[in-house]
């Protein structure tokens, strides 16, 4: 399954690395993109774990950028 999430207050292109780089060590993520620039992170993961992996990815992604929020619906 692959789904984009809408970023809020992304503030740099370095955090932007260091999310996608944490989250594409996660179990079961086939692959992860952040972009700084259009405020969007796309996960790419098994279908079975899809939503426990988006929740380990927000937790990673609070560590790196605690002001960033993710828009999960």
């Amino acid at each position: 399954m692959k789904k984009t999430f809408k970023l809020i207050d992304l503030d740099c292109a370095n955090g932007a690395a260091k999310m996608e780089a944490a989250i594409k060590k996660l179990e079961g993520v086939k692959d992860a993109s952040v972009s700084f620039l259009s405020q969007k992170m796309t996960i790419d993961a098994e279908d079975d774990k899809f939503d426990e992996i988006v929740k380990q990815a927000v937790k990673v992604c609070k560590k790196v950028e605690p002001d960033c929020e993710i828009v999960v619906k």
